[in-house]
């Protein structure tokens, strides 16, 4: 199992990381992708995180391989987080709780979309409103986080570039 997760690890994350400082990024670009991915990758509203980040990408020039990288790495994180940033939403606004109840949501989305919606929909705001609360900060915690790793894992890189084989 670990050697499995070893494996995952290093073809899905490390290597294309390491392929992305070869085609001359720099950690710190690199570090701002993947903290913009991950934190459009917990958007509270399932389906959207893939086109907000190709926006992202195109209006603040960002690699877009990194973005989407960090965006399904972000995945297991969506569905848990998106109840938190409701209930933060709720909190602010002293707006009743929705009850929640993830299979009867999506049976109710399945059976009627636009009644889904017309529901819903506020408390889709009520999580939009909690995430973008927490959005900045996260950004710059990740971005933070994620650069002194990045600076030696191409510093790495570059050494094992110049050591002739």
């Amino acid at each position: 199992m670990i050697n499995g997760l070893k494996l995952f690890w290093r073809r899905r994350v490390r290597d294309p990381i390491v392929s992305l400082l070869g085609q001359g990024l720099t950690p710190e670009t690199l570090a701002l992708s993947f903290a913009t991915g991950l934190v459009l990758g917990v958007f509270p509203i399932i389906g959207a995180t893939t086109v907000l980040c190709l926006l992202a990408g195109a209006v603040f020039r960002l690699n877009h391989v990194a973005l989407q990288l960090a965006n399904h790495l972000a995945y297991p994180l969506q569905i848990p987080l998106i109840l938190a940033f409701v209930r933060l939403g709720e909190g602010l606004l002293r707006a009743p709780r929705v009850t929640f109840d993830p299979i009867a949501l999506v049976h109710h989305f399945q059976r009627d979309p636009a009644g889904f919606l017309r529901e819903f929909g506020v408390t889709g705001l009520h999580g939009i409103l909690g995430w973008s609360l927490v959005a900045p900060a996260a950004l710059l915690v990740l971005y933070l986080a994620l650069r002194p790793p990045l600076r030696r894992l191409d510093a790495l890189r570059k050494r094992a570039r110049a050591v002739p084989a």
